[in-house]
């Protein structure tokens, strides 16, 4: 048959479209294979990043909450009963004794005789020797200023007597030497020696204006009598 139509390809003489071509990659920018392994490992990385910071905050979180246990425990822990503080022992006070010529007090008393028991001239007196307080105090003497007068005394020293009692002690005097024997004894005295425990003293007691008095008058008496 002759004649004119449309041409139909044969087979296998079809025309093949091109291949649709790949997206044109900017120039410049190309993908390296490094670069797609890089985007490719990112998420393993970011995964390893992920755990170690979780692990770390875990450890954070544990350790700070045993540290606030322990504070809790510690704080709420039993307290121990206090040591009750032993009371100071009181330190024994020590009483010294007083020095005996505080204590002692020696009072005139009156005149008794005018002349002693042998018959001498002399004058006879009674004083009244006290001890108010303290250890006992015991008298080992008992004297007079004058050289012209001695002094007896009865009881004889030494003698004791305890606080918060009195003795009564007749006292002699006798002139030995009117030449030394005071003419006026003005505020005459008594020397008495006085021991306890704590010391021993030697003590004037002036025996007041009647004790001066009455040793005036004896005197002038004694050696009145004397030179007569």
């Amino acid at each position: 048959m002759s004649g004119v139509g449309p041409v139909e390809p044969g087979e296998g003489t079809h025309a093949h479209e091109p291949a649709e071509a790949p997206a044109s990659v900017p120039r410049g920018r190309a993908a390296s294979p490094l670069r797609l392994l890089g985007r490719a490992a990112l998420p393993s990385r970011l995964s390893r990043l992920s755990d170690r910071h979780r692990r770390a905050a875990v450890s954070v979180a544990t350790a700070a909450a045993l540290l606030a246990g322990g504070g809790y425990l510690y704080a709420t822990r039993p307290q121990p009963s206090p040591v009750p503080t032993p009371a100071p022992t009181p330190t024994p006070s020590v009483t010294v004794p007083p020095y005996p010529s505080q204590v002692v007090d020696l009072v005139y008393l009156t005149e008794t005789v005018s002349r002693t028991p042998a018959g001498t001239e002399g004058f006879r007196f009674d004083v009244l020797l006290s001890v108010v307080s303290g250890p006992p105090v015991t008298v080992t003497r008992i004297a007079q200023p004058y050289a012209g007068l001695s002094v007896i005394s009865s009881p004889r020293p030494p003698f004791r007597t305890a606080a918060g009692s009195s003795r009564e002690i007749t006292i002699t005097l006798r002139v030995t030497d009117c030449e030394k024997a005071p003419g006026n004894p003005g505020l005459p005295f008594l020397d008495v020696t006085l021991r306890n425990t704590r010391a021993i003293q030697t003590h004037s007691f002036i025996l007041g204006s009647r004790y001066a008095e009455h040793l005036s008058q004896a005197l002038q008496v004694a050696c009145s009598n004397k030179s007569g």
